[in-house]
């Protein structure tokens, strides 16, 4: 049951991500009410990013509460940036890159594969959460191990598309 619950909510999130960036007319134009909303998701994911990172060190050192509370600070800051993304895009939305030559050769494949990792994250740490929460460590613990580093990829590259986005393209 809970595996069929994070497959549709998983399919939900990317499909309402995907037509917001594909298909959607956004509601207003670049505006004021929403252009601070970039640098917040950016912050969102440099936090979810720094959360992972402690809850990592902290399960090395066997600091079990402290693991469990940066990684459910991690999946709030997650869930928050969702938010405020989908938010934004739907009033606002895509920003065209205006960089050219070598920064689009950088700029280009670090989006893809954020766009791409982000989305297929979804259902993995939910499962990953999952797992931890109802106490099936014997299963969390080899998902974790493949989860964290491509969630702390997409956190990353997340603040990196937004400088390249932003500031420098």
């Amino acid at each position: 049951m809970a595996l069929s619950i994070i497959g549709g909510l998983s399919l939900v999130i990317v499909g309402l991500v995907g037509v917001l960036l594909l298909g959607h007319q956004p509601g207003l134009a670049w505006s004021a009410e929403v252009s601070g909303l970039p640098a917040l998701n950016a912050a969102l994911n440099a936090t979810c990013a720094a959360l992972l990172v402690s809850g990592w060190v902290a399960i090395r050192r066997r600091r079990i509460a402290v693991h469990r509370a940066c990684m459910l600070a991690a999946c709030a800051a997650s869930a928050l940036f969702l938010v405020s993304y989908v938010v934004y895009h739907a009033l606002a939305g895509s920003r065209p890159f205006g960089g050219q030559g070598w920064i689009r050769a950088v700029y280009v494949p670090i989006l893809v594969s954020h766009v791409v990792l982000a989305a297929a994250m979804v259902p993995f740490v939910l499962t990953t959460v999952y797992r931890a929460l109802s106490g099936q460590f014997d299963r969390h613990v080899p998902i974790a191990r493949r989860t964290l580093p491509v969630w702390l990829y997409v956190s990353v590259t997340g603040v990196l598309v937004y400088l390249l986005l932003y500031h420098l393209g």
